[in-house]
């Protein structure tokens, strides 16, 4: 197997995309507004390997378990059984999987914090579970994914804002949390719209495994109608949030509503009148763009107050 097929196996952009938000979160925002921290570099490095190991391992099951609909849905890109062996890649799963709970429970150790162990625990086991089993049913599958991610987001404040709350700055760290939980919330709503539409772009293989996902119960059409329609509430949500905080700093408002919104509405407008796996495609990536885009708002909105300070 070669180190190009390992990066493609672990989806190596997504795990780039968890570091990306935890960097800017930990080296820009925390910073910027001299939030108070636990964790130095090394540790906090520990963490970012921690979680994308433990996603990694997610990412590897979900291949392994997805052989035979992905042979249908994506023939081009299968990796399990054809440049990677289904033992090599069951092997590889355990080992990243194993190797992130243990550096969790070294950083719960060094932070005095060891129930905080469990967090790594229990998002490995709702990997486990949601590949064996809950990724078949509708909209539950897709849920347990979205929240997954929020919770990459959220355990840096975990780990790095909580244990160091005390009586004099709980309301300045409690805030900051907020922030990260905005934040954390945004890209649940935004992951679970992706996820039901890859279930829609992939009906054709899940069909053949007799799962259960949205489309297969109701069809494309429908589906499209309900992803379209839960997609109002990431934007109203997103346009209050850009307003109540941002009415009175022109370019993080404009950043908002042009750079991340007015790409939405796109995605909006595409995602009802898709038909094709090729619309579906377009769609799923043109929302990995937005939740891009959005986390980059965290850059703008730190650098942005900061230098109007």
């Amino acid at each position: 197997m070669s180190v190009g097929t390992f990066f493609k196996l672990i989806r190596w952009k997504n795990l780039i995309m968890i570091c990306l938000i935890q960097i800017l979160f930990k080296y820009v925002y925390f910073s910027i507004f001299s939030v108070d921290t636990t964790l130095d570099t090394f540790h906090f490095i520990l963490l970012m390997l921690s979680t994308v190991l433990i996603a990694a391992g997610g990412n590897i099951l979900n291949d392994v378990y997805d052989l035979e609909a992905d042979k249908i849905n994506k023939p081009s890109k299968v990796l399990v059984s054809k440049k990677v062996s289904v033992s090599l890649a069951t092997n590889l799963y355990y080992i990243t999987t194993f190797a992130g709970i243990l550096i969790g429970f070294y950083i719960a150790y060094h932070i005095h914090q060891l129930g905080y162990i469990s967090i790594f625990i229990i998002t490995a086991l709702l990997l486990k579970v949601y590949n064996s089993g809950l990724k078949r049913l509708p909209i539950i599958g897709n849920v347990i994914v979205s929240l997954l991610v929020s919770l990459s987001i959220l355990i840096v404040g975990i780990f790095d804002i909580i244990p160091k709350v005390t009586e004099e700055n709980a309301v300045d760290q409690y805030y900051a949390f907020k922030v990260l939980t905005d934040y954390a919330i945004f890209a649940f709503i935004f992951m679970l719209l992706r996820e039901m539409v890859k279930d829609i772009e992939d009906v054709n293989g899940d069909l053949k495994l007799n799962m259960k996902t949205l489309p297969i119960l109701v069809g494309r059409k429908r589906s499209n109608y309900i992803v379209f329609i839960v997609s109002f509430v990431p934007l109203i949500l997103v346009t209050h949030y850009s307003f109540a905080n941002f009415m009175e700093v022109p370019v993080i408002l404009a950043y908002m509503l042009i750079v991340v919104l007015l790409p939405f509405l796109h995605f909006m407008t595409k995602i009802l009148y898709a038909k094709s796996k090729k619309d579906y495609t377009y769609t799923s990536k043109l929302l990995k763009i937005i939740m891009l885009l959005g986390i980059l708002s965290i850059l703008v909105i730190s650098l942005n107050i900061y230098y109007a300070s």
